[in-house]
């Protein structure tokens, strides 16, 4: 991972790439009232944040990420078997609609292997090792092959909570790799394979792979580490999160999308 050249604290950065810029700002006086609330809350956890209040963070600031990269090729090796039937993976808006809103193409794939409130036993039956390796994780609640296609562009968003922190484990990263790139908030990065990336997805980002191959990272939300009783109020919010209507959805678009995958399989030849 490379970092940018230029790296300024959370505060030192344009309004626009502060956690508190919404992509989609509030229209009624309801709405706002409900993003002043999220913002103060965001502003709680980023001062209980034990890692910092940083956009990106340093691998070496969670232990258990040297044992996840050291499995990197197990997982390589299960998601290039299931890429051979890419063509047959559902689209992340598919799965999650709200996605819809930056992205209309079929060009952002997703395999899900765990998500909150969600039900993904044949996608995780398939991919033993990958589970096995997201056991390591402290505190993950989501978890997905990401596979970008050639000249796809991910528009700038931000995320819905910075009470959970993302991962990205490089799995397949085409060549030139400064064309394949993240940038969150100010800083520019780009994946290398066997190698995570971990940063605040609260912070706006916004993805590119300008080359001629697919991307592909190992997706993973998870807890972010808080002081207590920050701690406590997080995973009771991250539990709750379950029952809101939009995972509902999602799992139920999760568990239609897997038997169709599954149901397909024997009938679709492999991309190639």
């Amino acid at each position: 991972m490379k970092p940018a050249t230029r790296r300024e604290s959370p505060v030192g950065l344009p309004a626009n790439l502060r956690r508190r810029h919404w992509t989609f700002p509030a229209r009624s006086r309801r709405n706002k009232l409900k993003r002043a609330l999220h913002d103060t809350l965001e502003r709680l956890v980023g001062w209980a944040s034990l890692p910092g209040d940083v956009p990106v963070f340093r691998a070496d600031q969670f232990p258990w990420i040297t044992d996840v990269e050291r499995q990197w090729p197990a997982v390589r090796r299960e998601l290039d078997a299931v890429m051979e039937h890419r063509r047959a993976m559902p689209s992340f808006q598919e799965i999650l609609p709200q996605v819809g809103k930056i992205q209309r193409d079929d060009q952002w794939k997703t395999f899900f292997l765990k998500g909150v409130g969600m039900d993904c036993r044949e996608n995780a039956r398939r991919c033993p090792h990958t589970m096995q390796l997201l056991a390591t994780i402290p505190g993950c609640s989501t978890a997905f092959f990401s596979i970008l296609s050639p000249r796809k562009h991910i528009p700038p968003h931000r995320g819905a909570w910075a009470g959970v922190l993302r991962l990205h484990l490089g799995l397949i990263v085409p060549e030139p790799r400064e064309c394949c790139r993240i940038r969150i908030a100010d800083e520019i990065h780009t994946w290398e394979e066997g190698r995570c990336l971990v940063f605040d997805d609260t912070y706006n980002h916004q993805v590119w792979n300008d080359t001629d191959g697919y991307r592909v990272v190992l997706f993973v939300d998870f807890a972010r580490p808080l002081r207590w009783p920050v701690s406590l109020f997080n995973s009771w919010l991250l539990n709750l999160a379950a029952l809101a209507p939009f995972l509902r959805e999602a799992n139920q678009n999760q568990q239609a999308a897997e038997r169709s995958f599954w149901g397909r399989l024997a009938q679709t030849p492999a991309d190639g």
